[in-house]
């Protein structure tokens, strides 16, 4: 809608938009001839005024001259005459300043119209406003909501695709699994082969850890043991399976390998355990167990043969160390030995003992002392109360018996 009001023309009566800078200017030059308008009337009416009591004053004057009948006769009719001129003016200066005011009041309330409708105007321009604002905030909203569904649909439509890629990734792994566990079962064996060693190598560090190469006959790998002291102690032979089932036939294998390579123990690490056993066990003559219990197994296999290996070293020639254990007992390099052993400690028994005689010393000469400074403290402390004349004095040197003795 648009900000310009319309006025009539108060002689022509014709209807013209009036804008507000328009109305402003016409306002402005309106009051300023009506004040140019009022201002001239008043300097007329001074004028004027002036002129007749110039006018009156010379006339005054004039029939000064005159003699008393002629002048007064004279002067009232010009007096009349000039009086009523002068009213009539008057009248018609009031008709037209009666006019001026009735078109000042007109203007004034043309004025207040304007006011009005420049109100009503506005008011209606601020509700068409309002209601252009709440239809842009509709709209807006609505665009909104359909931009929010529009992402929506294309958010869905994405996790649709990325279901969907996630599910032929899923197929894919499926398949490559299904390919891998129909792979070639040797593979599967070998790699497990090559984690049993590297597991033995990490868990027995200064072991000898030899696989057997393809085609030897022979396990698979072979476990040399050594103690503290890095003496060979005996082997261990592992065959590695992985196969769906087990094959009674690999016990027999194990024990020809195990002798052909000269090893003390067969074990058999297998996915696939004998139906009569549900965990490691030894059946006849080898040991069997899967790949999660070798390292617990190893161990105790490894241990029991370093204790066998000890108490064999120990039984050999075992008449030929009693009679060396004898002589050195009673050699003269054992006798020189063990007088200076007791030498060494009868010396640091004496060197202590001194130190403790010494201390002692040195304490009982302190506590004299402390004795001669408390007795001295005393008789300054009897000496105050005696001065004094009271009993309530402490100097802080007061201690028991049981103090002086800590």
């Amino acid at each position: 809608m648009s900000n310009n009001s319309t006025i009539k023309c108060p002689n022509c009566n014709t209807e013209f938009e009036l804008n507000k800078a328009m109305k402003a200017e016409i306002q402005s030059e309106f009051r300023q001839k009506l004040d140019d308008w009022k201002r001239k009337q008043e300097e007329d009416y001074k004028k004027r005024e002036e002129e007749l009591n110039e006018k009156y004053t010379n006339q005054i004057n004039s029939v000064k001259k005159l003699t008393q009948e002629e002048t007064k006769k004279g002067i009232t009719e010009q007096f009349e005459n000039e009086l009523k001129l002068l009213r009539e003016k008057e009248l018609i200066n009031e008709k037209k300043l009666e006019e001026a005011r009735q078109t000042q009041l007109n203007f004034l309330k043309k004025e207040e119209e304007l006011k009005n409708k420049e109100a009503e105007i506005e008011i209606t321009i601020q509700k068409e406003i309002q209601t252009k604002r709440i239809e842009l905030t509709e709209q807006i909203r609505k665009q909104e909501l359909e931009k929010i569904q529009i992402k929506e649909t294309e958010s869905l439509q994405t996790i649709n695709e990325y279901k969907k890629a996630l599910d032929d990734q899923k197929k894919q792994i499926e398949e490559m699994r299904r390919k891998i566990e129909q792979g070639s079962m040797q593979l599967q064996g070998e790699v497990q082969e090559i984690a049993l060693e590297e597991l033995l190598k990490a868990t027995y560090p200064f072991d000898l850890i030899e696989p057997v190469a393809k085609g030897t006959k022979g396990s698979d790998c072979i476990q040399t043991v050594k103690n503290n002291a890095a003496q060979i102690c005996g082997k261990i032979s592992y065959e590695s399976k992985r196969t769906k089932a087990f094959a009674n036939e690999w016990i027999e294998k194990a024990k020809t390998d195990m002798r052909l390579q000269q090893a003390d123990i067969a074990v058999i690490v297998t996915e696939a355990m004998p139906k009569d056993m549900n965990m490691f066990g030894f059946k006849d003559g080898v040991w069997i167990c899967r790949f999660n219990e070798i390292k617990s197994l190893s161990y105790l296999l490894r241990d029991g043969i370093i204790k066998i290996h000890s108490a064999s070293a120990n039984q050999e020639n075992k008449g030929e160390k009693m009679t060396m254990l004898y002589n050195y007992l009673t050699s003269n390099e054992f006798n020189e030995q063990w007088q200076a052993i007791r030498e060494g400690f009868l010396s640091m028994k004496q060197m202590i003992q001194k130190e403790r005689d010494a201390m002692e010393k040195l304490w009982k000469a302190r506590e004299k002392q402390l004795e001669k400074v408390l007795l001295n403290a005393s008789h300054i402390k009897g000496s105050i109360n005696g001065i004094a004349g009271s009993t309530n004095i402490d100097l802080g040197l007061e201690f028991n018996n049981d103090l002086l003795l800590d």
